[in-house]
């Protein structure tokens, strides 16, 4: 099985095409939408914060840095785009800012008194429930039926799925299918793409597959031989002459190229009378092959196994292995209880 690793979105953007009238003169009906985004990678699922869309945007920015963790090489990343047509009595438009807060962005300030609370009264019946004995997996109070009109409804816009051949440590463009028609009151002009930058980090790039003490062939003298302590991470196998080289972040004594096409065989007729590893892999002229032995025979089956994994993982995760791919990590995000809460202290603040 080949090893998992990390995959990050992050900088997603999605242009619109709004005619002239429209974004340059400025005419025709004011049409705003609260859209966001939807990722979904094996069982994961994560959400983009909500964004206010209307004329005045030329692309639809989502700032948030998605990562999956423990996602194979064969990872199908499905990224959906939902809108809601925002009515002008629920807008937030007198706020100023038009990134809101998860769902509840969208909503007007006497309506937000009434969602908090429809919220409060729903957690107080909750608690309630608990004491009476119903248990988890029992269905939570609807909300008044006065609310249910308030309670905005999204529409998938458009979709793509993401694979690791569309992973590349730069900025990219993408195309969009588009899942709905110009007459629906959701519908935003898209451009038919969406641009992010998609990278991936296996673990055979980050953590050390493994390591301990080595003895490896210097030159071509049968007897030069240096006992060093190997770590085979990434696209190399660093030799260095002790452990604590290693912990001071010393120069390794030899770097051993590890590619996809580096080819690993145990030689058991070593003149030196014990087994041996010969690690050969292609160069610009002649093949460079490097020898290694070890002492004891488990360590031997050892490192012959994670020598020929590690090739393995290095052909399956294909050019996200070229090099180490940078995560920016996302920033620590609230809870939804949190940003609700805020949300309307915000209303709450511009009422009064």
């Amino acid at each position: 099985m080949p090893c998992t690793g990390k995959v990050a979105l992050s900088d997603l953007r999605i242009p619109l095409m709004w005619k002239d009238s429209e974004y340059f003169k400025n005419k025709g009906e004011l049409h705003r939408c609260a859209v966001f985004c939807l990722l979904q990678c094996g069982t994961q699922i994560h959400d983009t914060d909500l964004v206010m869309v209307d004329r005045t945007l030329t692309d639809i920015c989502f700032e948030d840095t998605i990562t999956f963790d423990e996602v194979g090489p064969g990872f199908q990343l499905r990224v959906e785009l939902y809108s809601s047509c925002v009515a002008e009595d629920f807008s937030l438009g007198a706020l100023g800012p038009r990134r809101m807060s998860r769902l509840g962005g969208s909503l007007g300030c006497s309506s937000g008194k009434k969602i908090r609370a429809a919220l409060e009264s729903a957690a107080v019946c909750g608690s309630t429930s608990s004491e009476v004995g119903i248990g988890p997996g029992s269905l939570s109070p609807p909300l008044p039926r006065d609310l249910s009109p308030l309670v905005p409804k999204y529409n998938l816009l458009a979709y793509t799925t993401q694979r690791i051949e569309h992973i590349q440590d730069s900025f990219k463009t993408h195309d969009l299918s588009l899942a709905a028609s110009e007459d629906s009151p959701f519908w935003l002009p898209l451009y038919g793409n969406m641009c992010c930058r998609l990278v991936a980090q296996p673990l055979c790039m980050i953590q050390p597959v493994i390591r301990g003490q080595l003895k490896v062939k210097l030159g071509e003298d049968l007897n030069c031989w240096e006992n060093v302590y190997g770590v085979l991470r990434g696209q190399s196998l660093c030799c260095y002459q002790s452990q604590e080289d290693l912990e001071s972040e010393d120069k390794p004594l030899l770097v051993i190229p590890i590619r996809k096409d580096t080819t690993v065989c145990v030689s058991e007729s070593d003149p030196v009378q014990f087994p041996s590893i010969h690690i050969s892999t292609p160069g610009q002229g002649e093949d460079v092959t490097y020898v290694l032995t070890m002492h004891k025979s488990d360590d031997m089956q050892r490192w012959t196994e994670a020598l020929r994994h590690h090739i393995y993982n290095i052909g399956v995760w294909k050019q996200c292995c070229d090099h180490l791919m940078k995560i920016e990590m996302p920033s620590s995000r609230r809870s939804i209880t949190a940003k609700q809460g805020s949300l309307y202290h915000e209303i709450e603040n511009h009422q009064k």
